[in-house]
């Protein structure tokens, strides 16, 4: 497995950016910058590139709705071309809350918009002319707009004429969509032993109908890392306690939550409602402390060196190629380079 890294930062991102420089001395193959409503990720990708040499930058996501399939070309080809073809381009949905409250844009069709910002970002890193009839339509109609638009290609030419597109998605749909046509896939808040009873079928739907061109699908997934005996190591788990609370119980509306769906998948309704009606009354402690421990143990590699190690196994078994991870320790570069002794 390769090893990857969210970057984590508070406040103030470069300071964050500049640790990087350490885990890839230390092993880390590619860090994924995040953007939802904060800062953007491609102004981060960029600065990463020009502090690192060999790790690989990935957009952890882009959403297909704020920027035009054209707008995500640019950036998808401007960023492989400023790390020297080392660019990961993570797409996906977001949710309405972000799409439809921060951009004002209608959070319609994600699924089939998500499909075609692929294919068009496809084509025009190979320079092709941009002509596409679909949601997205290129050019613009003769009866729309002043009808002058006409097909172009990028004007500049790609470092690489195919730049690693991973969606991340959770709904039968679009899970079978990315297996379909990704590069890789970005699961959040992954459970290994229940991958398979969750997306086992949308995953074997998608692969049957994916080219032999694209090559296997990644699958990047992981949580927390924190090497040790005791109970003050295991004592750490209660620090992603509040995320997974978040995405639970606040991160959409009642009957439009995907990682509420998802808990619900993993055999923890109760939990879930529960943990929602906890977060949208304000009581965010008490929602975080109703995460259930089994799925944080599950999720996240907390524990001695021999617990750790199996967690590694599932994750592997479950079909992650790209283990995600976020060391909590004292020397985060030393706990990546051992877990990449590990795994290599």
């Amino acid at each position: 497995m390769k090893l990857s890294m969210p970057l984590m930062y508070d406040g103030n991102p470069r300071q964050a950016a500049d640790q990087i420089i350490d885990l890839e001395k230390a092993g880390l193959d590619l860090v994924w910058v995040a953007e939802a409503y904060g800062f953007d990720s491609p102004t981060l990708m960029g600065y990463l590139a020009a502090k690192t040499e060999t790790i690989e930058i990935g957009a952890g996501i882009l959403n297909v709705f704020s920027r035009t399939p054209g707008a995500l070309l640019q950036t998808a080809a401007g960023l492989d071309n400023v790390s020297g073809g080392r660019a990961v381009i993570g797409l996906g949905a977001s949710g309405p809350q972000v799409i439809e409250g921060f951009h004002g844009l209608p959070y319609d069709k994600p699924l089939g918009r998500t499909r075609e910002v692929i294919e068009i970002i496809r084509m025009g890193l190979r320079r092709e002319p941009l002509v596409h009839d679909g949601i997205v339509t290129l050019p613009l109609p003769a009866d729309q707009g002043l009808g002058l638009g006409k097909p172009l290609k990028i004007l500049t030419r790609p470092e690489r004429s195919s730049v690693p597109l991973w969606v991340a998605s959770l709904g039968d749909k679009n899970v079978a969509m990315t297996a379909e046509v990704a590069d890789g896939w970005l699961p959040h808040l992954f459970y290994p032993e229940k991958a398979q009873s969750v997306w086992g079928d949308a995953l074997a739907k998608g692969a049957a109908k994916r080219s032999a061109d694209l090559g296997p699908l990644e699958i990047s997934a992981g949580g927390m890392v924190a090497i040790g005996e005791g109970p003050e190591t295991k004592a750490l788990l209660d620090f992603v306690r509040p995320m997974y609370a978040l995405y639970v119980g606040g991160m959409g509306a009642r009957g439009k939550n995907f990682y509420n769906d998802l808990a619900c998948q993993y055999g923890y309704e109760a939990e879930a409602k529960e943990i929602q009606d906890l977060y949208l009354d304000g009581k965010k402690d008490e929602a975080a402390a109703k995460v259930p421990t089994e799925w944080l143990e599950a999720g996240n590699l907390v524990g001695p060196e021999s617990y750790v190690k199996e967690r590694l196994a599932a994750f592997k078994e479950a079909g992650v190629t790209t283990l995600s991870v976020v060391p909590a320790s004292d020397n985060p570069a030393a706990t990546i380079s051992q877990i990449k002794e590990w795994v290599s």
